[in-house]
């Protein structure tokens, strides 16, 4: 079972990793929420274990970004903050429970108990997801950290197909067939011009490009390595 741990002071993930590694629990860990939230797009974890007061990204911050992108795992705050409001404002946000430092690693481990034994939600084909990107194709519309995106129908259609195709060099040719249904004209552009469109909208203003040119060859959607 893996678990990611993100907390800011050194000796809390060092107990906390050290206690659940002895239980039998796979950690990961980030020092801030920035490189959470991170880990938290890119792998599936069975729990996420979070400061709220952190550097980068608050804990809230983190729960409302990952369930923004559909990400459902349980989500335990762990945290210094134990007024009511406190609760309440990190609960809706999108945590599971709140457990309040300092604590009895045993009633940790009972959290941890409760919160993996739920029943995971099914999976829903209804979304395609690549880092923190997800499309919803019941509600046609497109998130990428938490920011909704606005498309056009076809750039939407593009964006689609290169989900269903991520990982994979894309022929102009065979994007033209299947987003336009019609064959590949070499006297225009028009793929060029909707792949230049849907860049604008999902990498312009993102550190982390998806949509890469293999010139001479296509398109390909993937996380840099």
């Amino acid at each position: 079972m893996k678990i990611l741990l993100i907390e800011d002071e050194r000796k809390t993930i060092q107990y906390i990793k050290k206690g659940l590694e002895e239980n039998g629990y796979e950690v990961d860990t980030a020092e801030d929420g920035k490189t959470g939230r991170n880990l938290g797009f890119k792998n599936h974890y069975n729990l996420i274990i979070t400061d709220i007061i952190m550097p980068e990204i608050n804990g809230r911050e983190l729960c409302k970004e990952l369930r923004a992108a559909k990400i459902e795992t349980p989500i335990l705050m762990l945290t210094a903050l134990a007024d009511t409001d406190d609760v309440v404002e990190g609960l809706d946000s999108g945590a599971d429970d709140y457990l309040s430092k300092p604590f009895e690693f045993k009633e940790l481990l009972a959290r941890i108990r409760t919160l993996t034994k739920r029943q995971p939600k099914p999976g829903n084909d209804s979304y395609l997801r690549i880092a923190d990107l997800v499309l919803d194709l019941n509600a046609k519309s497109v998130v990428r950290g938490g920011k909704k995106i606005e498309l056009t129908s076809k750039e939407f259609s593009l964006l689609e197909y290169f989900l269903r195709n991520q990982g994979r060099v894309i022929p102009r040719a065979e994007l033209s067939k299947h987003v336009w249904n019609v064959d590949f004209d070499t006297g225009t552009n028009m793929v060029e011009v909707y792949v230049n469109y849907l860049r604008k909208k999902i990498d312009r203003d993102f550190d982390v490009k998806l949509i890469h040119t293999q010139f001479g060859m296509g398109y390909i959607l993937k996380e840099p390595s």
